[in-house]
């Protein structure tokens, strides 16, 4: 799944503590679409951010960063929920159904805003702004910590990995998995980015596309939907594991250009 909320967390991060130029962070996003609209999700928060609502025409997201600044945001923080974990998203009930839908979110607590980004047409993301009412607390992961953790549920899964036989089940699966994992590899980031927060993302990115490829996959075209559930309960710590070290990757780079800020 391409992270969007990854690059808009560092790269508005960085723009927000002044070590980044706009013209650069949009370009950065441009990697994920052509063309990117933003709408408020409700007209109280439209009227307070001077933002689009969403039945008038979107704007854009020159316009969304000015606005964070204005609401005195000075850090994101990418959140990335599933059903029954929508830590980080705070009491919004609205931002948390949606961002769980998508999958993903960015949060700046000190301005109380969420933002979901969903892919709503061929080469067109809408970002939708939420009012985040109830700030919620940081749960902060050591990123050595995230990376260990990855490790450890990598080798807790490998035989049912192994048991999955992937690569002889689906002609040219390896490519295919190469093919995902390379497309969150498209990202790009700011100087500074912390070369180990950039280890961590690609490992959790090809991880993730092993997961992908083996959620779809059906060995022997008889997969009984009893051992479709065990091999689904014995992989998700990994997908949990890739959350975490995505997460404490981002939260580790917005850390590191924030005090190459402060330097400054």
């Amino acid at each position: 799944m391409p992270f969007p909320s990854a690059t808009f967390a560092v790269w508005g991060s960085a723009w927000l503590h002044g070590v980044a130029a706009p013209d650069d962070a949009l370009d950065a996003l441009a990697v994920w679409s052509e063309m990117h609209e933003v709408v408020a999700d409700d007209d109280g928060t439209a009227t307070a951010l001077e933002l689009p609502a969403r039945d008038e025409r979107a704007g854009q997201i020159a316009g969304l960063l000015a606005a964070l600044r204005k609401a005195g945001a000075t850090t994101a923080r990418l959140v990335i929920p599933v059903p029954g974990d929508v830590r980080g998203l705070g009491g919004s009930t609205r931002l948390a159904s949606e961002a769980v839908r998508v999958g993903q979110a960015v949060v700046l607590a000190d301005a109380g805003i969420g933002i979901v980004p969903e892919t709503v047409a061929d080469g067109v993301i809408r970002w939708t702004v939420f009012d985040l009412p109830a700030t919620p607390p940081a749960e902060h992961t050591p990123l050595g910590e995230a990376d260990h953790n990855l490790s450890t549920a990598m080798r807790e899964a490998a035989g049912t990995l192994a048991s999955l036989d992937l690569t002889s089940n689906r002609p040219g699966v390896r490519h295919e998995i190469k093919e995902r994992a390379a497309v969150s590899a498209r990202a790009r980031w700011p100087i500074g980015m912390p070369q180990k927060a950039l280890r961590v993302l690609q490992r959790a990115s090809e991880v993730s596309a092993i997961l992908e490829v083996a959620a779809e996959d059906d060995p022997g075209g008889a997969l009984s939907s009893s051992a479709a559930s065990r091999r689904s309960e014995a992989l998700r710590p990994l997908a949990d594991a890739v959350r975490l070290a995505r997460c404490a990757a981002i939260d580790e780079a917005v850390r590191a250009l924030s005090d190459h800020a402060g330097r400054h």
